[in-house]
């Protein structure tokens, strides 16, 4: 059976019409009201300076992190049952980190002026510099990796080489990325050292919610479409890893919940109990984003259905979206240098500027992807896999 993606027919014609669409006027109005107002078309202030749009940003890095994670399972590790994803991973973990970063130099105000600052201010004492070098370097090698890829090059020494490098700079980039939150005492609801292997488990959770409904989508939705290479691990070790990884990332999450309820800083309870609890969203992304979607996978007929794999990718896709913005916002809620005793916790809600660059992030990520489904064979795996009738049982 041959692999058939639809989105390189009619079908990926109009998504891509669509997503421009979407991208174009989202862009447009970003634009318009920060040509016009600037941060203040933000409803971000002195006293909670990073909102949706920085939550947004780390959602996607923390995506294309996973991606490339998951893209080392075959790459570095050996794990050739994944071979049928790694050439999607690596695509998708490039293109969702540029959209990322997107959203990110709209958010810092003079998108121009970043681009010779950072580098030539070299602040090598800030994590922020070293985020941007260590991102830098990941997108360098993502895009190396799939020219290799491209190429045919599954494992030539070169290739092996770019992929543990690779594998190296997804591991500094997010890495570095959660001690930029880690590392701030005076913030105290995101000060905790272990926060990088948090956001290790979570990026891959959410990158596997982003592999799977790919896949699906460029087959139309359809598992018989698919190689059966491809078939065989949609029913076999990916939706059964999707299972624990869903399981884990609600273990850290409780793990931080209750310590952070039972903490004796009123700095950290206080978040816990009066903003993150004390909301009915947060307890959507939660119960319907992340347990549920946990509940539906542990069932083994459940967890190899096609429209529950759907299901439960669209639901922790948005769940983690939520539970990044509450991770953001909730860590400057407590006023600065006031603490508690200090009445009342900051209050925040996004601005129709702060959901135009939201929806410009998600919609520019849609119309690469569909680009990439388009015109390169994200499908392709080495010819040894791709000759088999389906991978052996035992490793499955």
């Amino acid at each position: 059976m041959n692999d058939n993606n639809i989105l390189k027919g009619g079908a990926g014609t109009a998504l891509l019409i669509l997503s421009a669409l979407i991208f174009l006027g989202s862009l447009v109005v970003a634009l318009t009201n920060l040509g016009s107002q600037g941060h203040a078309s933000f409803n971000t202030s002195s006293t909670l300076p990073w909102g949706q749009p920085i939550a947004t940003y780390l959602y996607f890095a923390l995506a294309s992190s996973g991606l490339g994670l998951l893209a080392s399972l075959p790459l570095v590790f050996g794990f050739k049952q994944y071979y049928p994803v790694a050439k999607r991973c690596v695509f998708l973990a490039f293109i969702i980190l540029i959209a990322g970063m997107t959203v990110l130099a709209l958010e810092l105000g003079n998108v121009f002026r970043m681009l010779w600052a950072i580098p030539l201010n070299l602040q090598i004492q800030s994590a922020m510099f070293w985020m941007g070098v260590f991102y830098a370097l990941d997108l360098l090698f993502l895009l190396w990796k799939f020219s290799k890829l491209d190429a045919g090059e599954w494992d030539s020494k070169t290739s092996k080489q770019v992929g543990i490098a690779s594998f190296i700079g997804v591991l500094l980039a997010s890495g570095n990325l959660a001690l930029i939150f880690g590392m701030m005492s005076m913030r105290p609801f995101w000060f905790d050292g272990l926060l990088p292997i948090y956001f290790y488990f979570t990026g891959v959770t959410s990158g596997m919610a982003a592999l799977v409904f790919f896949v699906y989508l460029a087959h139309g939705f359809n598992r018989d479409k698919m190689h059966p290479v491809m078939q065989s691990l949609m029913t076999g070790a990916l939706p059964k890893m999707f299972a624990a990884l869903i399981g884990g990332t609600l273990l850290f999450i409780a793990a931080r919940a209750i310590t952070g309820i039972y903490s004796n800083n009123p700095e950290i309870n206080i978040v816990w109990t009066d903003y993150l609890f004390a909301s009915g969203l947060y307890h959507l992304s939660l119960w319907v984003g992340l347990l549920l979607p946990f509940v539906l996978m542990l069932n083994g007929k459940l967890r190899n259905q096609v429209n529950v794999q759907l299901l439960v990718s669209v639901l922790v896709f948005f769940g983690l979206f939520a539970e990044r913005f509450y991770f953001v916002v909730g860590g400057q809620v407590v006023p600065l240098f006031k603490g508690t005793w200090y009445p009342g916790l900051i209050a925040y809600t996004p601005s129709v500027t702060e959901w135009a660059l939201t929806i410009m992030g998600w919609s520019l990520a849609f119309l690469l992807c569909v680009l990439g489904e388009k015109f390169l064979n994200l499908s392709a795996m080495p010819d040894a896999i791709a000759n088999q009738d389906k991978v052996n049982p035992a490793i499955a």
